[in-house]
């Protein structure tokens, strides 16, 4: 027996990597079924990707709202509590209205995503409240997939580092792993380059923004972008596959 609170439910709905067909049809009944869209934009002034995704999914409603919800690019915890702040207010606000509130997000929700600070924030503000994630369609499954590499087989292992604060780990995982998905390398390129190229793994890492959307570019050569001002949310794939072959009878038997 479902017991009903006072608050309206909370979703969270990921809408996928930057294709609009990839979003799932689970995504598109919560899109269009909630009375309030909680759309978060990182800039004032520029639209919100999650949305420019989503959108045209969305059939019209004069009576949905769409509240939009300004989330800076930057760890200043000075400029990003006094937003989110902000943000679980105006959320707030309508869930103390009864209303349900689907919070849209960029990939998947519980991968690297804004939604994790509402989902870990929403029980202490809203006790009872029901929440729901919605999964969607990962980068991280997406771009090796627009490549045609596999993560893994047999016994490969894969793992998946940010960028922005990893690439000192990334020596290790060369050795112990047989795919690494860096993601958000736009702002560390060159000395990602770098430690390729003392790793021998140039050949090996391939280059992709935009991914899965009209504007998706890959380059092989990884060393042509190192002057370049890249996007911060482009990835890297490095396909090294030191275990590959199980399924063809080949094994590696040093481990």
């Amino acid at each position: 027996m479902n017991v009903k609170t006072k608050y309206g439910k909370l979703y969270g709905v990921g809408v996928g990597p930057g294709a609009t067909d990839l979003i799932t049809l689970r995504a598109v009944h919560v899109l269009n079924s909630v009375p309030v869209l909680a759309i978060p934009k990182s800039s004032e002034s520029l639209p919100s990707f999650s949305w420019r995704v989503c959108s045209p999914v969305v059939q019209e409603n004069e009576t949905q709202e769409k509240l939009f919800l300004h989330f800076p690019m930057t760890k200043d915890p000075n400029i990003l509590v006094p937003a989110w702040d902000k943000a679980f207010k105006e959320i707030g606000l309508r869930l103390e209205k009864g209303l349900d509130v689907a919070f849209i997000t960029q990939g998947d929700p519980s991968v690297y995503s804004s939604w994790s600070y509402l989902l870990e924030e929403a029980p202490e503000r809203w006790p009872g409240i029901e929440i729901e994630i919605v999964p969607a369609v990962s980068s991280i499954t997406a771009i090796p997939a627009s490549l045609l590499t596999p993560l893994a087989d047999g016994r490969e292992r894969f793992c998946v580092l940010p960028a922005t604060y990893g690439l000192e780990d990334l020596e290790k995982l060369i050795q112990d792993f047989d795919t690494i998905v860096l993601t958000k390398v736009g702002q560390v390129v060159p000395e990602l380059i770098r430690i390729l190229k003392e790793q021998n793994m140039l050949e090996n890492a391939t280059y992709v923004s935009y991914g899965t959307t009209d504007r998706q570019r890959i380059v092989k050569n990884i060393e042509s972008i190192k002057n370049e001002t890249c996007d911060y949310f482009s990835m890297v794939v490095i396909s090294i596959r030191r275990r590959k072959g199980v399924l063809r009878g080949i094994s590696d038997d040093s481990e």
